[in-house]
């Protein structure tokens, strides 16, 4: 079996994306790329990694949390998430939420009459910037930015606004979870250190460490045998049958088996299990 296998890229559509990639990613042909996802292994179904360009606002949204899922017959499908800022214009900004605490029914009035987005906070972003976005948090990512989001593996998201756009909205099942309140910034935000290690999630339900150079042991304990997710950042992770450049994810067995440059920067992400000592 391979130590480190790297992910199929998928990359996605969208009329909010961009013509011109940051590096190291191609540009489209033709179109604008909005998403380059990969494709989650059998064996860590668990997680989601994707790279989001923007060249407009995206939805005012709220996703559900595996308890609120649960509660309704659909299984373990709750979505939390994280962001870390790769790229960012200069007047790029995340909508993470609210500016005031207020009720769902001045929430609802206002994501129907478009006020919602006055309503948000809007925190200018730079590179190196992170964010942890927990279930239940109004959020929207801003236009001119590029964005790395890990998360739970859910599709559901709940559109409370979108622009005029002629898309769905679902403000019944939004409001039911949206919590109508401002964002602990400082506990859920970060700047990426220089160095590394660092470590950006520590539960409860995945983990994410920044390192630089050869993985340090007490992660490498964290981590154990389980698969989890390698993503570089700025150089190649080489392995004996692989090479994982930047723009890439491979899943790794071992990370004893990656051969790492001094300066290299990359994430672990993996799932915390039940059974999980955190």
């Amino acid at each position: 079996m391979s130590l480190v296998h790297i992910l199929p890229r998928i990359a996605v559509e969208k009329p909010w994306g961009r013509a011109d990639l940051p590096a190291p990613f191609p540009s489209p042909a033709q179109g604008k790329t909005g998403e380059i996802w990969f494709d989650p292994p059998p064996s860590l179904r668990e997680l989601l990694v994707k790279y989001i360009f923007t060249s407009e606002n995206l939805s005012v949204q709220v996703h559900p949390s595996d308890a609120q899922t649960l509660a309704k017959g659909l299984g373990a499908q709750g979505k939390e998430e994280c962001w870390l800022v790769i790229e960012a214009q200069p007047a790029a900004k995340l909508g993470i939420g609210l500016r005031e605490a207020t009720d769902s029914q001045t929430l609802r009035g206002a994501a129907l009459d478009g006020s919602i987005e006055a309503m948000m906070a809007w925190h200018p972003v730079r590179p190196g910037d992170f964010f942890y976005i927990p279930a239940g948090t109004i959020h929207a990512i801003g236009a001119g930015v590029t964005v790395l989001e890990i998360q739970q593996n859910s599709d559901i998201t709940y559109r409370l606004y979108d622009y005029g756009r002629p898309r769905p909205l679902h403000l019944d099942e939004g409001m039911a979870v949206a919590l109508p309140e401002t964002y602990d910034k400082a506990r859920m935000h970060k700047m990426l250190p220089e160095g590394g290690p660092a470590r950006l999630v520590d539960g409860p339900l995945f983990r994410l460490d920044l390192c630089e150079g050869p993985v340090p042991p007490a992660i490498l304990a964290d981590y154990g045998q389980r698969p989890k997710l390698v993503i570089p950042l700025n150089a190649p992770l080489h392995a004996d049958d692989a090479i994982a450049a930047p723009g890439d994810c491979a899943l790794v067995s071992d990370l004893s088996a990656l051969s790492i440059s001094p300066h290299t920067r990359f994430l672990i992400a993996q799932p915390i299990l039940s059974g999980d000592v955190l």
